[in-house]
C-alpha cells in the first residue's frame, strides 16, 4: 500500500489507518531517510493510540516508554545509533519486542533478523515539493 502525505496534517489520516491495519501485531518498523518525516508521524501514530504525553525521539536512550490507552506500554525505538545485533541484545531488545506493549522502531534494519513476519513495515520516503510516499509492507 503507498500513500502520500503533501503536509503534516496528512499524517493523522494515514496514521489512523495504520491503526486499522496494525491488527493483533505488535511492532512497526519505520525506516526512510533523515528528515523523511519519521519521528513526526510517530507522533500522529501515538496519538492515534492513545499517548498523551509529548512523543520525542529517543536517540540517545534508543527507548521511551509511553502509556497509552490502547496499547500500553507503547514503545518507541530509535536505533540509529546501534551498529550490531549484539548492541540491540545488549539494550534488552528482546524484552521489549516480546512484551505485551507495541513497539514502534526508527532505523529498524540493524535487528531485521529479530522482527517477525507480522512486522508492520512503514517507509518513508521525500518526493518533490516535500511531499512525502509512505509505503506500508507486511499486510500479508
Amino acid at each position: 500500500m503507498e500513500l502520500i502525505a503533501r503536509q503534516d496534517s496528512d499524517l493523522t489520516s494515514i496514521a489512523a489507518e495504520v491503526v486499522k491495519l496494525l491488527g493483533e501485531r505488535k511492532v512497526i518498523a519505520i525506516k526512510g531517510q533523515m528528515g523523511a518525516g519519521k519521528t513526526t508521524f510517530i507522533r500522529y501514530l501515538a496519538k492515534e493510540m492513545g499517548v498523551q504525553d509529548e512523543v520525542s525521539s529517543p536517540t540517545y536512550g534508543y527507548v521511551n516508554e509511553y502509556e497509552s490507552s490502547l496499547y500500553s506500554p507503547f514503545y518507541h525505538f530509535d536505533l540509529y545509533r546501534l551498529e550490531t545485533l549484539e548492541d540491540a541484545f545488549n539494550i534488552g531488545i528482546e524484552e521489549y519486542l516480546y512484551s505485551t506493549g507495541i513497539c514502534i522502531i526508527e532505523w529498524p534494519e540493524v535487528i531485521k533478523a529479530l522482527l517477525g513476519n507480522d512486522t508492520l513495515w512503514i517507509e518513508f520516503k521525500i518526493a518533490q515539493n516535500d511531499n512525502r510516499i509512505i509505503r506500508i509492507d507486511g499486510l500479508d
